[in-house]
């Protein structure tokens, strides 16, 4: 009877999950620890490699057979993986992340969101452990492999202060720099405001900042030349929602599909609904497989002033609308929706996008930003 009431004793569960969760996170943050020691362990291994190879051109010359022998003797000492190609990479590593110099807003963000119980400063804080400074780590040894082959140091600081927040497994890291998000992104915004992306990562303020041209669903399987309907593609996409969210962004919640109202006696479906929990608002998405019509357009804007009136809460910012469509008409958009219209027009590609074209693309456009930013001081003085 006794141990019936202890089993049973509300106080006793409530005692063994906090214990539960008292261990759960020691452990989760034992293995933070453990990756991040591993990161800052390979970064100075490929610093001491680079000041061996720098010392003179003949060490230079044999640095194949160094690091041949170099990895024999730490595979002998400490077991297998400690390969030549690892060491190339610790060696790339340290090359990488020894020229960042991100500064402090993107280091004091990386701080702000993510700290790791002080790992990285007992590291660099102890003799024994680091011989120099080096820079603020944050992901898994993992997640950097992938980064470190980012060439622009700009969209490499930008996935890792988006995989920091958003806390993106290597997976989803990877499937990110595979759809040039950082260049989708950027070309989206007004040109003042790509250098904010390197800086904080995407900033979620006004509905245009959720837009990204092109929406990438290679991930729906569909291809792009076959014939499929709007609700197959729909089907796809709730199939796949999980992607489908992580290519939308930050701060969407899904609602719902085919959503029902009625007005004046007619039943009227919008293909799905979201909220982003960050701008506070319904975002409505319609799916066209078909050229954008100026029709398609008046429907979004009713859809929008529905919700607006009839289901936003006070509290609320505006509706937001999407029209998903395979070809988009800025020119039709324009002339169609008032200058005020939360109502957004974005393509969608079936396949990942071609990164050179897109690299091209924001490198001219910064190009041209930086020079109009001489040209107006150059006239202010």
């Amino acid at each position: 009877m006794g141990k019936d009431i202890i089993t049973n004793n509300q106080e006793i569960n409530g005692l063994f999950q906090k214990v539960v969760d008292l261990i759960t996170q020691a452990r989760g943050r034992v293995a933070t620890a453990v990756n991040i020691a591993e990161v800052y362990t390979k970064f100075h291994i490929g610093q001491y490699i680079v000041e061996y190879e720098q010392k003179g051109e003949i060490r230079a010359e044999y640095g194949k057979a160094v690091l041949k022998e170099l990895s024999k003797r730490l595979t002998d000492r400490f077991g297998e993986g400690w390969s030549v190609e690892t060491l190339k990479k610790c060696r790339m590593f340290y090359c990488v992340y020894s020229k960042r110099q991100i500064g402090a807003a993107v280091t004091t963000h990386l701080k702000k969101v993510h700290s790791v119980d002080q790992i990285s400063d007992k590291c660099k804080n102890d003799n024994h452990c680091l011989p120099d400074s080096a820079p603020d780590f944050t992901l898994s040894w993992s997640h950097y492999l992938v980064l470190m082959r980012i060439e622009n140091a700009d969209a490499r600081s930008f996935y890792e202060i988006e995989c920091t927040e958003q806390q993106w497994s290597v997976r989803q890291l990877s499937r990110q720099t595979a759809s040039s998000l950082y260049e989708r992104l950027a070309l989206s915004r007004n040109k003042d405001e790509v250098m904010r992306l390197a800086q904080e990562g995407q900033t979620i303020e006004k509905p245009s900042d959720i837009i990204k041209n092109p929406i990438t669903l290679e991930f729906l399987g569909l291809k792009p030349d076959a014939v499929y309907s709007e609700s197959k593609m729909e089907n796809a996409i709730i199939s796949k929602m999980q992607q489908f969210l992580l290519e939308l962004g930050k701060g969407f919640l899904f609602e719902a599909r085919q959503k029902r109202f009625t007005f004046d006696e007619q039943h009227f479906y919008v293909d799905l609904v979201f909220y982003n929990r960050l701008l506070q608002c319904y975002v409505l998405i319609d799916l066209k497989i078909d050229r954008l019509t100026h029709q398609d357009l008046g429907q979004m804007q009713m859809y929008v002033n529905y919700y607006d009136r009839y289901v936003k809460q006070d509290f609320e910012k505006p509706t937001v609308g999407i029209l998903l469509c395979k070809e988009k008409n800025d020119a039709l958009v324009e002339l169609t929706l008032s200058k005020d219209a939360n109502i957004y027009a974005s393509a969608y590609q079936l396949y990942l996008p071609n990164k050179a074209l897109l690299q091209a693309k924001v490198k001219e456009w910064i190009e041209e930003f930086e020079e109009s930013k001489e040209i107006k001081q150059i006239e202010e003085n």
